[in-house]
């Protein structure tokens, strides 16, 4: 009998045992065999789906944020913030050209962050808010309800002049200090404080590091985006103060007797050169000056007259503009950028309108309220300019800023400012509550939302 191998109508070939296999079936057995033996896990799943980008990238971004909101021991932010930038780099999350072109697109923004928050505190240094603090002592004549108007005034113009820090760190402890003199109620006044930090902070390009991430991607001038922004930000204060005195009423009866401390002399010099750097601010893109500079200017005056005068020193010089808060951003930046790219991203490009009518106006604010309570303010500032591109709408650009300003008056969550204040007032020896916190954000932030946004459409319409 002839064997099957001389049959020419079968080709194939024969397992070791001698059993026939079919070609096809043979190829089948030489790819198993020679593919990777890969389990099938949770992991690989994850590899191979992709989600794993997303879950790392996360959980990055939790320790970074985590660790900036804790600071044990003090430490600084960007020690994990830097190593965090790093790994995602290690893994390919992001590019090292995409993360070169993030670093650049905010170096200028960083640059003005340093001076402005160096102005700020040699501002202090000079007695500008020591002086401001003993006329709000005179101007209120003990009346608690006076104080409460008179320091929302002080707080919106120091928050929209010299950034939301300096009312948090440098106007906070001189308003306490001022209604514990008068021996009035200081609950009202140190949280109009922290809500002014974030909700007047949306009148200047140079009033939050979240304005000037967007700022020049607004295509605006400095004046264009002060004028667009200005009736927001008066709706913003009026509707606040409005909240404040019902919310506060039981704090704010009563008439102090006390006297007020002898007024302290004006720092004249400073105050002249604030002044001008705020008219610097408005007249310099004219010349083709950036704010970097005139905040710059500004710092280098004020510093050399302090060391002149011996009230400062070199290092401290170096150490208030704060480098490795630089660094921090820096490194928040590149690992925002992961979290834009492999998970957020797609999902908001798909809900973010595109247009500037009223009700895309309000949806824009609310996601970048939403967003900054989730992962604070400034991570989501820099997931949104993503999501938006380079050209984005104005109106809906500008509604996203009053979105991630005013929305972390939600929760303490929402603003490193928010949590900073928290610092400032435990180290007075005292502790806000949570829920007092909670409740007063519930009333000022859907009305403050509401209020801005309707004021930007009326002036985007009348423009």
């Amino acid at each position: 009998m002839p064997s099957s191998a001389n049959s020419p109508s079968r080709p194939g070939t024969r397992d070791p045992k001698g059993t026939f296999v079919s070609l096809n079936a043979a190829k089948g057995i030489f790819r198993a065999s020679t593919a990777p033996k890969v389990p099938f896990s949770c992991f690989s799943w994850l590899v191979n789906s992709g989600l794993w980008a997303a879950v790392i990238s996360l959980v990055l971004l939790i320790a970074v944020l985590g660790f900036a909101m804790i600071r044990p021991r003090g430490l600084p932010e960007a020690l994990v913030a830097v190593p965090a930038a790093g790994i995602v780099l290690a893994l390919g999350l992001v590019t090292p050209p995409d993360a070169g072109r993030q670093a650049l697109a905010i170096l200028p923004t960083l640059g003005f962050l340093a001076a402005i928050l160096l102005l700020s505190y040699l501002a202090g240094v000079d007695g500008v808010f020591d002086w401001l603090g003993g006329r709000l002592a005179r101007a209120c004549h003990g009346k608690p309800r006076r104080l409460l108007v008179l320091t929302f005034a002080a707080a919106a113009g120091t928050t929209a002049i010299l950034s939301l820090d300096a009312t948090v760190v440098l106007l906070t402890p001189v308003v306490f200090a001022t209604a514990i003199g008068l021996r009035l109620r200081a609950k009202p006044h140190v949280y109009a404080c922290t809500h002014l930090a974030n909700s007047a902070s949306t009148l200047l390009p140079v009033s939050n590091l979240t304005n000037l991430l967007a700022f020049s991607a607004s295509g605006l001038t400095f004046a264009g985006f002060t004028a667009l922004m200005a009736l927001p930000w008066l709706v913003t204060i009026g509707i606040e103060l409005v909240v404040f005195l019902r919310f506060f009423a039981t704090d704010l009866v009563g008439v102090s007797d006390r006297e007020p401390e002898t007024d302290t002399p004006a720092p004249v010099f400073a105050l002249v050169v604030l002044g001008l750097t705020l008219v610097g601010f408005g007249t310099g893109p004219l010349l083709g000056l950036a704010p970097v500079w005139v905040a710059t200017a500004a710092a280098l005056v004020l510093a050399v007259r302090g060391l002149v005068r011996r009230k400062i020193k070199p290092w401290t010089v170096v150490v208030e503009a704060s480098p490795l808060l630089c660094l921090f951003v820096l490194g928040l930046a590149v690992v925002v950028e992961a979290v834009s790219q492999h998970l957020l991203g797609g999902a908001l490009r798909a809900i973010l309108p595109t247009s500037a009518g009223l009700g895309e106006l309000l949806l824009a604010a609310l996601i970048a309220a939403v967003l900054a309570n989730l992962v604070n303010n400034l991570p989501a500032t820099l997931i949104l300019l993503s999501v938006l591109g380079p050209h984005p709408d104005t109106g809906v650009l500008l509604a996203v800023l009053l979105g991630v300003n005013i929305g972390p008056n939600a929760t303490y969550l929402g603003s490193l400012a928010t949590l900073l204040w928290r610092r400032v007032l435990a180290g007075k020896g005292v502790t806000p509550t949570v829920r007092e916190f909670f409740k007063l954000g519930a009333w000022t932030v859907p009305l403050c939302l509401a209020g801005s946004v309707v004021a930007l459409w009326l002036g985007l319409a009348l423009a």
